[in-house]
């Protein structure tokens, strides 16, 4: 029998595991995402967070039952990679960077085996488009307090869906956590059907 750990703190993670039956623990990673070079294409930087999560969690247990699930998003926009403002002026210009164009949010996803160490990583990404964005909606918005602790300043599950034109793939990629490619990890990776 598995025991499944969300390293992770984020409610909305938590949501989605919980919607598709999961079992799980909670053991927070206390890895810095500023550890993380933001040179890296946005791919294996998220991968790489998700990584260092993981094994971060994996170091705090014991239990050679556990399998660990990590993920991190990021919204990569201009070449850039967006994480969490920093404060409400950050979450300004981020959002000014995002009104009227596309960009792309990746999420990273490891599952790490406890018993013998075996993890595998994958990274997922979604294409967004912002309507045009007025100073007013933005601060309108950023009063809100939903995008400070959001990547890219803003949440589309919630208020900041009011944001947002189109997306091309994965909604739930964009909440936080692809649930059909974590199904799919761990089903053809890990031999773990957890619709079984």
């Amino acid at each position: 029998m598995h025991r499944f750990i969300l390293a992770s703190a984020s409610p909305r993670r938590r949501e989605l595991l919980e919607n598709i039956g999961l079992k799980f623990d909670i053991i927070v990673s206390s890895q810095n995402e500023d550890d993380i070079n933001k040179d890296l294409p946005p791919e294996l930087y998220c991968n790489e967070l998700a990584l260092k999560k993981a094994s971060m969690v994996a170091y705090q247990i014991k239990d050679k039952h556990a399998v660990i699930i990590a993920a991190d998003t990021i919204v990569f926009a201009d070449g850039e990679i967006l994480g969490k403002p920093k404060d409400d002026k950050d979450a300004y210009k981020m959002l000014k960077l995002l009104s009227s164009k596309e960009h792309k949010v990746y999420t990273g996803i490891c599952v790490l085996r406890m018993s013998d160490g075996f993890s595998v990583t994958r990274s997922v990404s979604t294409i967004v488009k912002f309507k045009e964005l007025t100073d007013d909606i933005i601060y309108d918005y950023i009063k809100t307090g939903e995008p400070l602790d959001k990547a890219g300043a803003y949440g589309i599950q919630g208020k900041g869906a009011v944001l947002i034109k189109k997306i091309d793939g994965d909604y739930f990629n964009v909440v936080g956590l692809p649930v059909s490619e974590l199904y799919d990890v761990l089903k053809n990776e890990f031999d773990i059907d957890i619709l079984n």
